[in-house]
């Protein structure tokens, strides 16, 4: 078992906005990346200033503001119009309210969770304690299911599932300060993406964004994944 603090001395040179490393996990290849959220400036995009969807990497690289992306990724589920299933905060203002019912769909499959952002932490809470405690979030996605709920996986999740899906979540550490995005490089079963997060990457709750749309941008490697136009996107700037 390899724990988050062993991964985060691992990285731990060349200092910069986001680390990222390829890594193989039981037999499996991830993309994973870190941010100090204490100090990275990551924040949630969907619509520009005349409420336009931005929708892309590129879109949200040419927003006033933004004179370098060193990371971004989808973020949440979306309907159609691009507008977010769940619960969006985006600068302290929210734009869907928070969904506690099960539903169709892998967001139904509760529990859920939301990703909290503020300056200096970053959390993901399952969404019945994000209710209970209500978080001042000056970001905040609502996506589903959960990969692992204190330390545990999800317990709907099946060892021999045979649905595989190309998927991407982040996970949280205990105390905030450090948030890790993983993307899958080959298709993956629930099972198998939460295993990472909890036995891999050791942090205690994490969340599951999206499937078959997942996708990732950063810079410091040149990757920028093209396709279907995003809702809700993470994205760290400078």
């Amino acid at each position: 078992m390899r724990g988050l603090w062993a991964l985060l001395c691992l990285w731990a040179a060349p200092v910069a906005a986001v680390t990222c490393e390829d890594l193989a996990y039981e037999g499996d290849s991830y993309t994973v990346c870190t941010v100090d959220a204490a100090i990275e400036n990551l924040r949630l995009f969907h619509k520009d200033a005349e409420g336009r969807v931005i929708g892309s990497f590129s879109g949200i690289a040419a927003q006033p503001g933004v004179n370098n992306l060193a990371f971004a990724m989808n973020a949440g589920m979306y309907h159609d119009d691009r507008s977010p299933v769940g619960h969006y905060v985006e600068n302290g203002i929210e734009t869907m309210r928070v969904i506690p019912n099960a539903g169709p769909g892998n967001f139904g499959l509760l529990p859920n969770g939301v990703f909290c952002i503020n300056d200096r932490t970053a959390q993901v809470y399952e969404t019945l304690r994000y209710l209970e405690e209500a978080p001042a979030c000056r970001d905040a996605t609502q996506s589903g299911p959960m990969l692992v709920i204190d330390g545990a996986l999800h317990p709907r999740f099946l060892p021999d599932s045979t649905s595989r899906f190309i998927r991407n979540g982040v996970g949280t550490s205990a105390d905030g300060r450090t948030a890790v995005f993983a993307i899958s490089n080959n298709a993956v079963t629930f099972h198998e993406f939460g295993r990472l997060f909890r036995d891999y990457l050791g942090t205690p709750n994490a969340l599951f964004f999206d499937g078959k749309v997942s996708r990732l941008y950063v810079a410091a490697t040149g990757r920028s994944d093209f396709g279907f136009q995003l809702g809700p996107m993470v994205a760290v700037i400078q």
